[in-house]
């Protein structure tokens, strides 16, 4: 596995919905994350795709989290892994085919469809990377078991900073600047 480059980077937010945020163990604190890691993006250029289970029942995704990636692709689905629809496996895949090969995820849940994501995008040949603070579950245990199995898969499980700091590759720039401000507010 390799350090983050922000040239080979891609981002999906997972399932991130206004009826389950509510749902979570901590979901306010893994919203901020997700926004955290979907601002960073947006800075860097890095493309962000966003799935979206069920809406018709579950609700959109919040606007808050939409807000630092107005331009990213959206896709409803009714299936678990977001690689297993197919308009959302052609959005990343063809961010692939441009040199994007690590797949950064972030959403819930850890141990459904986050996990599903994961193992799906590792069989299909992706560098994953999974952003522990800004996946969940209803239950921390369901939580820590989705990131334990991932891990064992071979998804590198990384930090918010780390995916930042890996991005951004040296200090001293404006981009540097205006991000590592959002960690020290």
């Amino acid at each position: 596995m390799s350090l983050l480059s922000a040239a080979h980077s891609q981002v999906l937010l997972v399932d991130v919905q206004e009826k389950l945020l509510p749902t979570l163990a901590d979901g306010e604190a893994i919203a901020r994350r997700c926004a955290f890691v979907l601002t960073c993006a947006g800075r860097l250029a890095i493309p962000v795709t966003v799935s979206v289970l069920y809406p018709k029942g579950l609700g959109p995704t919040p606007p808050f989290l939409i807000d630092g990636a107005p331009a990213a692709p959206r896709f409803a689905k009714t299936i678990f892994s977001a690689l297993g629809d197919a308009a959302s496996a052609d959005c990343v895949g063809a961010l692939r085919g441009q040199g994007r090969g690590q797949l950064v995820l972030i959403g819930i849940e850890a141990h459904v469809c986050v996990l599903q994501t994961a193992l799906h995008a590792r069989r299909a040949g992706y560098e994953v990377f999974v952003v522990a603070a800004a996946v969940g579950s209803r239950s921390p245990r369901d939580r820590a078991a989705g990131l334990a199995r991932m891990a064992r898969a071979g998804v590198a499980i990384i930090t918010a900073e780390m995916a930042m700091f890996e991005w951004l590759e040296r200090s001293g720039t404006d981009d540097f600047k205006a991000l590592s401000a959002l960690i020290r507010g």
